[in-house]
């Protein structure tokens, strides 16, 4: 089965006309709310294949894998944190399954660390898959951001995705702490 969690609309658009030609059963993870629109008609999406959507000039520290429509807040801290010189790599996960094992390991080369940011359960998420390919492939710091082993709350999305830790804010400063942990 092939598993899919689109950033926005437009790439959500893309997924689905991609879905029609795989042959399998595909699984689309989709927000709730309205996400915004990052990504164009120019943008490119290929399912299995991750997209690099943000990058700090020179070597960057951190890694940071997305999927969903929190990539745009993984984007938007990736911003704020290079502003402050902390130099950030995001990767847009879009495809779950099958992985993009090639983008995961060269990320995890190219820095010091790596943060996961998903919109579900941290065991066996998109972060337990990356942590497989990484414990395989290229042993790595790794904290992941999510749902931590807790039932779901009731309240407006983006309360939701605040209170457990997965806004800007909270992936900023999940940043600084994986930041700290590799000095």
């Amino acid at each position: 089965m092939v598993v899919l969690s689109p950033c926005d609309a437009v790439e959500a658009k893309k997924a689905t006309e991609a879905s029609v030609d795989t042959g399998t059963p595909v699984y689309f993870r989709l927000a709730r709310e309205k996400t915004p629109v990052i990504t164009t008609e120019d943008t490119p999406f290929e399912i299995g294949k991750a997209q690099v959507f943000f990058q700090s000039e020179g070597e960057c520290e951190i890694g940071i894998v997305a999927t969903g429509g929190l990539v745009y807040n993984a984007l938007m801290a990736a911003k704020r944190l290079e502003e402050e010189g902390v130099s950030v790599k995001l990767l847009n996960l879009s495809t779950i399954k099958p992985i993009d094992r090639e983008a995961i390991i060269s990320l995890a080369r190219e820095t010091k660390a790596i943060l996961t940011v998903e919109e579900h359960q941290v065991a066996g998420g998109m972060g337990s898959a990356v942590a497989e390919v990484l414990a395989e492939e290229h042993p790595t710091l790794i904290k992941f951001l999510g749902v931590h082993d807790e039932f779901g709350q009731s309240g407006e999305p983006e309360e939701l995705i605040e209170h457990f830790g997965m806004g800007i804010e909270g992936i900023y400063n999940s940043v600084k702490e994986l930041k700290e942990k590799i000095r």
